[in-house]
């Protein structure tokens, strides 16, 4: 099909001249003499190749190519004026679509919250969440698939990206229920040496998987681990079985499973870092808009 090539201003002076079927009030309707008008006419039925009026004395009159015309030029102009008004939201931030990736563990803690917030101040924007975890939250920023990262222990050498820390959460010992240190209420570290261990892959949160393993070697031991898990809703099911023991957010006590026994840690200072994630030179407004719904605004954020 070939594409028509209609000015928008004769489609205009139609569907105006339709509606009135009288050139005088049309071109007045339209803020222009009635000469121009009539040319602006003439142009369109020269590119149909047929009359769209009838002109006779005291009456104008649509012809039946006019009558076909008219729904898809009046369509035509209020699809357009409906995108431009989208597009203006849009620009704005009052409206689009913000692409929010998560690791599976903040759906326990901060992502609730935040859709809460900026749904109830946003109800226009479309929100594609998505769960992730760091690594591919990393290069899904990178590649432009998502607009903002909810992750955890954001890397030090990352320039493109702007990280702000929204939650810092202790550890927990995760245990089967009938493991001896069950009993406790805090573990020291040192006495999880001698158990194997469950845990999450290197390659999908190096830096969250590197502060579990420090935690270990800081208390004189490397952990034997026995089974990998991507998420920790896994990791923790394999737990239950008694496959292994693991180190994990503390948000992971709200996974409840009757044959798991979540316990503090000594030393209990150690934290893993949450971060909010973006790229520092998107324009997206929403990106803005959902910093602030989080209560940051880093320096290097987008405006």
């Amino acid at each position: 099909m070939d594409r028509p090539e209609l000015p928008l201003p004769q489609l205009h002076a139609f569907v105006v001249l339709a509606e009135e079927l009288h050139f005088g009030r049309a071109a007045t309707r339209l803020g222009i003499a009635q000469p121009p008008l009539s040319q602006q006419i003439r142009r369109l039925e020269d590119k149909v190749g047929h009359a769209l009026f009838s002109r006779e004395p005291g009456r104008v009159a649509l012809t039946p190519a006019g009558r076909e015309l008219l729904p898809a030029a009046r369509h035509a102009l209020a699809g357009l004026a409906e995108g431009l008004a989208a597009a203006r939201e849009a620009g704005s931030g009052r409206a689009g679509r913000l692409r929010i990736g998560f690791a599976a563990s903040l759906a326990l803690t901060v992502l609730p919250g935040l859709l809460r917030t900026f749904r109830e101040h946003h109800p226009a924007v479309r929100l594609d969440i998505r769960e992730m975890t760091t690594t591919p939250q990393l290069a899904a920023l990178h590649d432009r698939t998502i607009d903002i990262g909810l992750l955890r222990e954001p890397p030090a050498t990352e320039t493109e990206l702007g990280f702000e820390t929204v939650l810092s959460e202790p550890f927990v010992a995760v245990l089967p229920s009938a493991h001896p240190l069950a009993a406790q209420r805090t573990v020291r570290v040192e006495q999880l040496a001698d158990s194997p261990f469950v845990l999450l892959p290197r390659a999908v949160g190096p830096g969250l998987h590197d502060r579990i393993t420090g935690l270990c070697t800081a208390a004189g031991f490397t952990p034997q681990v026995v089974q990998h898990a991507v998420e920790w809703q896994t990791v923790c099911a394999l737990v239950e079985t008694g496959l292994g023991v693991s180190l994990a957010p503390e948000s992971t006590r709200r996974i409840r499973l009757e044959g798991v026994a979540f316990r503090g840690i000594e030393p209990g200072t150690a934290r893993t870092r949450v971060a909010v994630a973006w790229r520092k030179k998107d324009p997206n407004p929403l990106v803005a808009r959902l910093l602030s719904a989080l209560g940051q605004d880093p320096p290097d954020r987008p405006r």
